[in-house]
């Protein structure tokens, strides 16, 4: 993709030079080979992006299901160390939490992977080595599925109750989707600062004399007034403003503003870290 966007880029500057008219020309003659060459370079330079923010959605997966692994690893181990030593009976509870737990990372890393697949399936261009990845991690998890029923049916025999556990992949699923619904749930809103003021969303604090306040978001601000949206899905927010401020704390590299002679979006870079230190965007615009 490099070398075709190399390419491309030099055939764009010779069209330019070739046809692009001389010093005593009063008009610039059109030039639509330069101009489809641009449109064309343009365009791959949008597929690469695009393939570059596939890849980093798949790394991330992969990391949190590899981090699953490992937790379930470490629980498992301090599970067969309580169960044989001492007086099993007595550890009965802490087992049983951790048995769920481990249940747990199993049903995320199982409903990751299925994402995973189904992403896989519907992707423009193919991404060399996903799929085997994939049926990697596939394989560890299911390998680690049945070590973990051995280990229940070990409890078992040692009379650790073990019935409430749900198991059930649906149930856990349903709770997981919900727990990271809610964790992923993020809001923002922007406008003039007259309108987010009268909207009671900001206020202006501080200063001397009506000098040098600062603009922040209000304590009890209006939350009726933001747009609730998937932090993990929603990386780009269209704001089509002269100017615009985030005065909401997120960390200048996880974002940037888009736009030459306006700004016509913010564009999220790293989601989980422009959303740690606040579930809350505000941008005032001009």
């Amino acid at each position: 993709m490099k070398t075709i966007k190399i390419f491309i880029t030099a055939a764009f500057f010779a069209a330019i030079s070739m046809v692009s008219p001389s010093c005593g020309s009063s008009e610039k003659e059109a030039n639509p080979l330069a101009d489809s060459l641009s449109m064309v370079n343009g365009e791959l330079n949008g597929q690469l992006s695009e393939k570059e923010k596939a890849l980093q959605e798949f790394v991330n997966s992969f990391n949190e299901i590899q981090e699953n692994l490992n937790a379930i690893k470490e629980k498992e181990k301090i599970v067969t160390a309580q169960s044989q030593s001492g007086d099993v009976k007595s550890k009965e509870e802490t087992i049983q939490a951790d048995i769920q737990a481990i249940y747990d990372l199993l049903a995320k890393n199982k409903n990751r992977i299925a994402s995973l697949s189904k992403k896989l399936k519907k992707a423009n261009s193919k991404i060399d080595g996903l799929e085997e990845m994939i049926a990697n991690l596939q394989a560890q998890i299911d390998s680690k599925d049945n070590e973990i029923a051995d280990l229940k049916s070990q409890l078992e025999a040692k009379n650790i109750e073990l019935s409430n556990i749900v198991m059930n992949l649906e149930t856990i699923e349903a709770e997981s989707e919900a727990k990271t619904e809610k964790m992923n749930t993020v809001y923002y809103a922007f406008g003039t600062a007259k309108e987010l003021k009268e909207k009671n969303v900001i206020t202006k604090e501080g200063g001397f004399i009506g000098l040098g306040k600062s603009t922040k978001m209000k304590e009890d601000f209006n939350k009726d007034y933001f747009t609730k949206i998937d932090a993990q899905q929603v990386t780009s927010i269209n704001i089509g403003a002269k100017k615009a401020k985030v005065i909401t704390t997120h960390p200048s590299s996880s974002y940037k503003l888009v736009g030459d002679k306006s700004v016509e979006k913010i564009e999220i870079l790293n989601p989980d870290d422009f959303w740690s230190a606040s579930k809350y965007l505000v941008i005032i615009t001009e």
